[in-house]
């Protein structure tokens, strides 16, 4: 039986979005599919409107209910920092999931990673690596982006980018007006190619 997976993002200016799509479509290019869930906001409009936010997309579900994610197999988790950890909307959700720790709901499920931040050393890797305790405690089996499918791509200097070994990411300037390059969604779309790709191969009850 082919996995089921969803991708889960927040997003606020809509860099972690255009991440998540393309993660989607090299999923699908893969031969699978997969569905997008948004985080739920925790800023009140009035902030998020000093804050130049835009609204968010009404095509993809507001996951409220951690149970809801019970019947998925594997996920690609999109984060975009904060002082190089989750932010406060990922952390609500996170502090939800007392129900699927406490029963093992998500032990021996896939996890993939893809972040942005504002800047280079903003906290892209130090984000993954803070989420591994996450991901352990719900005993996640963590699936990293690597260097196999991606080495020319993350090895390749001629421009700023996103993205690690452990999963795709973009810069998105300390304004929010830098958009991901081709290259960041390049990254991202591989991530999704080879994280179902990686899944698929596990037997699915």
């Amino acid at each position: 039986m082919a996995p089921k997976i969803a991708i889960v993002y927040y997003s606020m200016y809509g860099h972690i979005k255009q991440l998540a799509d393309a993660e989607k479509k090299g999923v699908e290019e893969a031969g699978g599919s997969a569905k997008l869930f948004q985080i739920a906001e925790t800023l009140p409009d009035e902030i998020l409107g000093k804050m130049y936010a835009p609204p968010k997309p009404t095509d993809v579900e507001v996951l409220t209910d951690p149970a809801t994610l019970e019947e998925y197999d594997a996920f690609l988790f999109g984060i975009p920092t904060r002082y190089g950890n989750f932010p406060a909307q990922w952390k609500t959700f996170i502090d939800k999931t007392g129900k699927q720790w406490s029963t093992g709901a998500f032990w021996g499920k896939y996890a993939g990673l893809f972040i942005s931040t504002g800047t280079q050393g903003g906290g892209q890797e130090s984000t993954a690596i803070a989420a591994q305790s996450t991901l352990a405690h719900h005993g996640f089996i963590y699936v990293p982006l690597g260097y196999k499918h991606t080495f020319a791509l993350l090895s390749d200097l001629s421009e700023i980018r996103g993205g690690s070994p452990w999963g795709a990411g973009t810069f998105s300037g300390g304004d929010g007006s830098r958009q991901p390059s081709s290259k960041e969604l390049e990254l991202a779309q591989i991530q999704g190619r080879a994280f179902y790709e990686t899944v698929s191969k596990v037997s699915f009850a």
